[in-house]
């Protein structure tokens, strides 16, 4: 599966997302905008702990932090770690920066241009966002590429059942929030396993799933 875009287009959703969540971000932690994310945010949580159990200093990148809501609950649940943040939003990265202090480095950065080396970090996780990035391919290959062998990535997104998904699929590239694409199962297997030797999946609830994907060693 491919469904890369013109430059151009994709520009398009970025900005539209980049606008979309710089308005949310005054109430993104309480706000319905935000109720998706939040619903995911024990089981990303739990999935990155299983991730990095056992070393007492790992290092985490959290892509598409928003407000630094998620990356605090894992600053809280493991200490020693040393956490960087991007967000595409500078009011989004600006509210994980007053958040998160000195305790995290936040960074106004895209996804699928990570500007860190290869193999700067043990575990890394997307919440809520990949189904915003024009060029998902692009973004995990990213991803593998600044994970350590070993690493873990963990997505936690949208899910529809195919029919639901079909209608909002048509729907959304007119969606002023910058969407892309409600991925089924079989499609974000198919996007991780491109660059990733081990691919988990599971539904959370009705609307969610969260996918785990390892690093060769």
């Amino acid at each position: 599966m491919n469904i890369r875009m013109d430059e151009k287009d994709a520009e398009l959703l970025r900005s539209r997302s980049r606008a979309a969540f710089d308005a949310q971000a005054p109430t993104y932690d309480a706000g319905m905008q935000g109720e998706h994310a939040r619903r995911l945010y024990p089981h990303v949580l739990g999935e990155v702990r299983r991730a990095v159990a056992g070393d007492p200093a790992p290092r985490l990148l959290d892509l598409g932090c928003g407000t630094g809501a998620l990356a605090e609950l894992v600053l809280e649940g493991l200490p020693g770690v040393r956490l960087s943040c991007v967000d595409l939003s500078p009011r989004m990265a600006e509210a994980a920066r007053a958040r998160l202090g000195e305790r995290a480095e936040v960074l106004l950065c895209d996804a699928e241009r990570l500007t860190f080396r290869d193999g700067s970090f043990d575990a890394a996780w997307c919440n809520d966002s990949f189904h915003h990035y024009p060029d998902p391919e692009r973004a995990a290959f990213q991803a593998w590429r600044v994970l350590a062998p070993g690493g873990a990535l963990v997505v936690g997104d949208a899910w529809q059942p195919a029919p639901a998904r079909a209608i909002m699929n048509a729907w959304m590239p007119h969606s002023r929030e910058g969407d892309v694409r409600i991925y089924s199962e079989a499609e974000l297997r198919h996007i991780l396993g491109t660059w990733f030797s081990d691919v988990s999946w599971r539904r959370v609830g009705l609307t969610a799933c969260v996918a785990i994907a390892r690093k060769g060693a």
